[in-house]
């Protein structure tokens, strides 16, 4: 299937609306990893976020979201992906990953960060250092993206960043199996795949005007994971901690420019040599 998908490219007044939406989204991920502490509730952070993004006139894109019953997905520790918030009470030492989305004027944003509750003095060694390498995969995802690169091309990329943030830590990494970044625009997630690990096919071409959401997930053992019985948490298999960092990045002209990041990407974009370009 995955051959015959599409790469849509917006406009550059549409990918003016989706910076919008990526800016609310930036900034409520920016609020919430300044607010986030022990004794707070994975619920406390989600309601924070739906009267963050409410007050500035957008709508969560993952609330009611085929039936999903928060504004973010909210996952700790050995959770990936798909938290559902609510009374789980957030401790020192945790390591959770927001997920968040928003709305405005029918145009999406969507992204992730990873944080470990208490800051780095309560932090285990090698929960910073799998979130580190998390994000530099992002980044170094997000580097690849240029016209006539295949899409599918990035899982690469992506999948040699990991590999060497591995070697480097002297850890085992793996990047959890089924699960990808996607196109996003007037939809949250729309064609095409966005692969976290290397493929046979090269995709469709990217080309001025793509946007898409990069969003590589990589825990500290097993690369298998499953679903808890809510139907949407998704946990590893060997109780191993995970991490999830994603931005939505939009291929402009001339260069790049990262529609969740609130200053567009431009300094994480000159560390990894690639131009950043905005609109405005």
């Amino acid at each position: 299937m995955f051959g015959r998908e599409r790469l849509p490219v917006k406009t550059p007044e549409q990918i003016l609306l989706m910076r919008r939406a990526g800016l609310v989204v930036g900034e409520c991920l920016q609020w919430l990893r300044d607010s986030a502490r022990a004794g707070m509730t994975t619920g406390d952070l989600d309601r924070q976020a739906e009267d963050f993004i409410r007050g500035q006139g957008a709508t969560p894109s993952f609330l009611g979201y085929y039936g999903f019953p928060g504004t973010l997905c909210v996952s700790v520790n050995d959770e990936v992906v798909h938290g559902i918030p609510g009374a789980r009470v957030l401790e020192d030492g945790d390591l959770v990953s927001i997920d968040c989305g928003a709305i405005v004027d029918g145009w999406h944003g969507d992204a992730a960060i990873t944080l470990v509750v208490g800051g780095d003095a309560a932090a285990r060694a090698e929960d910073l250092q799998v979130s580190a390498a998390t994000r530099r995969a992002l980044w170094a995802g997000i580097a690849a993206l240029r016209p006539g690169i295949g899409i599918y091309e990035l899982g690469g990329v992506i999948e040699d960043s990991v590999r060497d943030s591995a070697r480097a830590d002297g850890r085992r990494y793996s990047i959890i199996d089924g699960y990808t970044g996607h196109g996003i625009g007037t939809e949250m997630h729309m064609e095409p795949t966005v692969h976290n690990e290397r493929v046979r096919m090269r995709g469709p071409q990217v080309r001025p005007g793509a946007t898409v959401a990069v969003e590589p997930m990589v825990t500290l053992g097993t690369h298998e994971s499953h679903e808890l019985s809510d139907e949407w948490t998704v946990v590893t298999d060997d109780g191993s901690r995970a991490s999830h960092w994603e931005h939505t990045v939009a291929v402009t002209d001339g260069g790049l420019w990262v529609l969740t990041a609130v200053d567009g990407g431009a300094a994480e974009l000159a560390a990894v040599g690639a131009t950043f370009a905005p609109l405005e």
